[in-house]
């Protein structure tokens, strides 16, 4: 009897080996069904990300390689339970891999680790993850990208003066990072200039992120209504945009300097008309490209380095927002691969 078992056990070990054995075939050979998870999906810089991912898929299917790109994350970029009902979603549907910018560094660690269990690879983008269960992570290096913001910061305040950091939200991994870096640089290199506030959070949202800039301006006016600071950084799309607002609804908008991160058309705008002096801008499209070419090449048998993808970041300023390469960033072609 207990020989009959073990044949039936080692029949049943080949059978699951074989038909995960031919399912790797099916893919390496087409039929792929890859999931793009983003953080939200309202930004400028996630419709980039998916757009980069619509260009990847054309050009793998000119290339002969069928491929469907399955766009899905959440509304609002702190709704870590939606994303995760996302992945476990496509985890049941058996999807051949996932593209991930995951929401929390933390949270997402057990959907990430039953999706490799379930045997569908995962690639980490933008924001990183406390886990070794991925193929490999493609982002910006943002802690640069912060030390970049900090360094213009300060280079347009001359080397001196008392600034503010808005912060994004506790567990984005991306913006702890750019934060960092943003305050490194001027503890390292300036020490003229004061960090009179650096632990308050925007938010998730640009409405969010609007009433924590209005509430710690208010903080920092002086008696005669004027700003008791000289510089401001803020980290992502949204708080940069919602530092805006409340800049610009106060009536202070270029009286102070200020640098964020990423762009949107007002953004833009606000760089041309002085009241932004610095954008630290990404590359989003070749984020979600790389992100969907490195999870089709994983799956097709290509060997993957597990080194980090750095996709790159520079700088943008009234000065040199007109120069083609700053431009392209500043104002990424998203609709023509989305048919907006």
């Amino acid at each position: 009897m207990k020989k009959v078992l073990g044949i039936i056990v080692l029949v049943a070990v080949a059978v699951v080996f074989t038909t995960i054995g031919c399912k790797q075939k099916e893919e390496g050979k087409g039929n792929l069904r890859i999931a793009v998870i983003p953080k939200g999906t309202t930004h400028v810089f996630w419709k980039s990300i998916h757009a980069g991912a619509v260009k990847a898929q054309q050009e793998l299917k000119a290339a002969g390689v069928e491929v469907e790109v399955i766009w899905k994350g959440p509304l609002k970029e702190d709704d870590r339970e939606s994303q995760i009902r996302v992945m476990e979603d496509f985890i049941t549907q058996g999807v051949s891999g996932i593209v991930l910018a995951p929401l929390d560094d933390t949270a997402l660690r057990a959907p990430v680790r039953n999706a490799v269990n379930s045997g569908i690879p995962v690639v980490i983008i933008d924001s990183g993850l406390k886990s070794e269960d991925y193929v490999t992570f493609v982002a910006t290096d943002n802690y640069i990208g912060g030390r970049k913001g900090g360094e213009q910061l300060a280079k347009t305040l001359g080397g001196k003066g008392k600034v503010i950091m808005l912060r994004y939200q506790v567990g984005s991994a991306s913006t702890m990072e750019r934060e960092r870096g943003f305050l490194d640089m001027l503890k390292e290199k300036y020490p003229g200039i004061e960090v009179v506030s650096s632990n308050q959070h925007g938010g998730a949202t640009t409405e969010s992120a609007y009433k924590a800039s209005e509430s710690l301006l208010a903080s920092l006016r002086a008696p005669d209504g004027t700003l008791t600071i000289d510089g401001i950084f803020c980290p992502n799309e949204s708080t940069t945009f919602g530092m805006l607002r409340a800049l610009q609804d106060s009536g202070l908008a270029g009286k102070v300097k200020y640098v964020g991160f990423d762009s949107s058309d007002r953004l833009v705008q606000a760089l041309k008309n002085g009241e932004i002096h610095g954008l630290v801008l990404q590359d989003p499209i070749n984020m979600g490209y790389l992100g969907v070419k490195t999870i089709v090449a994983y799956l097709r048998g290509e060997k993957v380095s597990k080194e980090p993808i750095d996709t790159g970041s520079v700088v943008a300023t009234p000065e040199n927002m007109n120069e083609p390469n700053i431009k392209n960033l500043l104002e990424p072609d998203y609709k023509k691969w989305l048919n907006e």
